[in-house]
């Protein structure tokens, strides 16, 4: 973790000794929003998010000045404020687009997707997110970047693989070359999911049950299993057992995802931090549910 411009800017060492490229993943404390103020949840929670906070997204409870001057301020942490800062609406696709010398519509109007990929120097490319894992991908051959935003949707359909595949026809990106960064996000110990999301994963990864723990049997077969549904059981009304859930670990799928598409494992490297556990550093949406917004940015210097 760094200290940059007032803020705690968290690098992956990998991409730090690459000369030529600037990146960075934020975190929460340093900026000019006040989270605090638009919580209605416990006392506990509002005094421990009573500093400013660096929210960088556009949320219906911050303001746009404050969330532009937060990017401002953190883009300056970078070393980046005189780049072309690209973001997306992101909408848990496996949808990437290629930045080139053209800007990009922003705003409103700014492209649907959940990947950015580039070799134009002077371009930032940034995702936003609050839980989901953010992925950075680095061909140092070729000079391209990527940034990836990856919840278990965009995991489900193995955007980081196909983004891997598009920077391969686009720029002629060979895994071997390419440095993989997971930046913060919500962990195993922290994240809940219901059959739907295992069903999911079973139909689509054969070792997907090495990324779950807890009742992974009973929530493949729920379907097929009468006693799992709460509504068939002999129990009086309201007395329903609450439906099984089990912890999905979406960083070891992710690894997993990016290691089964070439990259060496030693070239893929991991934060260390969960977001749900660390609301003091980053935010998360299923901890607190209105919260702020992370980003994380990559780009090749001019």
């Amino acid at each position: 973790m760094l200290r940059r411009a007032g803020l705690q800017i968290l690098e992956s060492p990998s991409l730090a000794r690459i000369a030529w490229l600037t990146h960075g993943f934020s975190t929460r404390p340093g900026g000019v929003s006040d989270l605090a103020a638009n919580r209605s949840d416990s006392n506990e929670k509002k005094q421990s998010a009573a500093a400013k906070v660096l929210n960088l997204g556009f949320t219906d409870w911050d303001s746009r000045d404050r969330v532009l001057e937060n990017r401002g301020k953190f883009f300056a942490a970078l070393g980046a404020s005189k780049m072309r800062a690209v973001a997306l609406r992101q909408i848990h696709s496996d949808i990437v687009h290629v930045v080139g010398a053209a800007a990009a519509p922003q705003g409103h109007q700014a492209l649907k997707g959940d990947a950015l990929i580039t070799r134009e120097p002077g371009v930032l490319l940034t995702i936003q997110t609050a839980d989901c894992i953010p992925i950075l991908l680095v061909d140092t051959r070729q000079r391209a970047v990527a940034a990836i935003h990856s919840g278990w949707r965009g995991t489900a359909q193995r955007i980081s693989e196909k983004t891997l595949g598009r920077m391969q026809m686009e720029f002629g990106t060979r895994p071997q070359d390419v440095i993989a960064a997971l930046g913060p996000g919500i962990g195993d110990c922290c994240y809940e999911v219901g059959h739907e999301v295992v069903k999911e994963f079973t139909a689509k990864f054969p070792k997907a049950s090495e990324w779950f723990a807890g009742p992974f049997d009973a929530l493949e077969n729920g379907d097929n299993d009468p006693n799992w549904l709460p509504w068939l059981t002999m129990r009086p009304p309201g007395h329903a057992p609450p439906a099984p859930r089990a912890h999905l670990d979406l960083i070891a799928a992710n690894r997993a995802i990016l290691a089964g598409a070439g990259i060496a494992s030693e070239n893929i490297s991991l934060s260390g931090f969960c977001t749900a556990c660390r609301c003091d550093l980053f935010f998360s949406y299923r901890s607190e549910h209105t919260t702020g917004r992370l980003m994380a940015a990559i780009g090749i210097r001019k």
